[in-house]
């Protein structure tokens, strides 16, 4: 089960006035499951979004970044199943008439639908069954679909992932609700695997656009469950712009400063719930790497942690062979890195002092850390005052059965 994570009660994720979602059960890999979901925006709304460096991103994330130069979108329509990635032309053309499908239903132009999808690649979309499956979807619209579209997105995650915060803004209450789905092939380059997050506030799209960027960077591009970026990683931020909503247009003032708060407390939830998630994991792992030159070698000394097989397996063991992580602080990169500096702590437990064992250190009481659910390391670098942190899980037998199983 999730590490500390629980699907979100009905209710709690509250809707955002003008942004309705529909669920439908299109077929598209399995029957008899929510696996289309379809996002509509009122004309007011402002988009912004990031996407996956991959260079075989798929069809849907090339198309959604062509739509996103043109008119204001009007909808989004996600599947699962099926990631029409490493498709071609071929892809293109699918990705396209889904697109045109749903435009016309919705009465705009074909550049105003913005097309996401996820599951396994190198696969062609079935155009024909999510076509037949948009009419349900736009049945069933509902600015409270928020958590059925939660489970829509999933694939191998076990619980949907969702969140629902509010602030003040001008004396008025806004909203900040998101979802997410991932629980594997999760290492973000400025995205997450797919999730939407909607804002009921007038924010320019150029203020959107900064805002999701720095948002992204604090969560989404912290975490990691196996370090392999998908080809089909989205993050959008969706504003309704609402015409008696507050409106926040300069990211100097102090209402970006309210919102901003608000959607990284989103944010992070779900790069976290992804981790918890994990497929098979059983830790939660926070690392915090303190006292760099700057913040980018941190992570790069985080992310060289959380990437090791031989940590993350130790983690599942409860196994204290902490010579792991040294070994991957050695090896992450930091050519001038002086081990005599380095400390490294499990917990509130000091393992490593000056590069060397501690003398007070006991293994005892480091296997009892090891046995937590959720499990901190520290490492301090002792060459500046920067500090930076990266989340991830361990890797479980069920890590492996569910990648080798999961075509089947």
């Amino acid at each position: 089960m999730p590490v500390g994570l629980h699907a979100p009660l009905a209710g709690s994720l509250k809707p955002i006035a003008g942004i309705a979602l529909g669920v439908a059960q299109a077929g598209v890999r399995k029957a008899n499951r929510d696996d289309l979901l379809v996002i509509t925006l009122p004309d007011t709304a402002t988009v912004a979004g990031v996407f996956t460096q991959n260079r075989f991103c798929a069809a849907p994330v090339q198309l959604c970044r062509q739509h996103m130069q043109g008119e204001g979108p009007r909808a989004l329509i996600i599947n699962t199943g099926n990631a029409n990635a490493v498709t071609g032309d071929e892809g293109l053309t699918r990705a396209t008439a889904v697109c045109a499908a749903l435009a016309s239903k919705l009465g705009c132009a074909v550049s105003q639908i913005l097309p996401f999808s996820t599951g396994v690649i190198m696969e062609s979309l079935p155009v024909e069954r999510i076509v037949a499956g948009i009419p349900a979807a736009l049945e069933n619209l509902d600015e409270n679909n928020w958590l059925r579209a939660a489970g829509a997105i999933m694939t191998t995650d076990i619980v949907a992932k969702g969140k629902s915060v509010t602030c003040a803004i001008e004396g008025q209450t806004v909203t900040v609700t998101g979802i997410a789905k991932g629980s594997g092939m999760i290492h973000p380059n400025m995205a997450t695997m797919l999730g939407y997050v909607g804002i009921d506030a007038r924010v320019p799209a150029g203020v959107l656009q900064t805002l999701l960027n720095a948002v992204t960077n604090e969560s989404f591009n912290r975490v990691t469950v196996d370090g392999d970026t998908s080809t089909n990683d989205s993050f959008m931020l969706m504003a309704n712009g609402r015409v008696d909503a507050p409106t926040v247009d300069s990211v100097d003032s102090a209402a970006y400063a309210v919102l901003y708060t608000a959607v990284s407390e989103v944010a992070v939830f779900l790069a976290q719930a992804l981790a918890r998630d994990g497929e098979g994991a059983t830790k939660f792992v926070t690392i915090l790497v303190e006292e760099g030159r700057d913040r980018a070698e941190c992570v790069q000394i985080g992310k060289a942690i959380a990437h090791s097989p031989l940590v993350k397996t130790a983690l599942f063991a409860s196994d204290p062979n902490l010579g792991r992580i040294l070994a991957a602080i050695g090896y992450a990169g930091i050519s001038d890195l002086d081990v005599s500096q380095v400390g490294l702590w499990l917990g509130d437990v000091e393992v490593v002092r000056h590069g060397g064992r501690d003398p007070a250190y006991l293994e005892a009481r480091a296997a009892e850390v090891m046995k937590r659910e959720e499990i901190t390391l520290r490492i301090t670098l002792g060459r500046g005052t920067a500090r930076d942190h990266v989340w991830t899980c361990d890797f479980s037998y069920d890590y492996v059965k569910i990648n080798a199983e999961y075509r089947s």
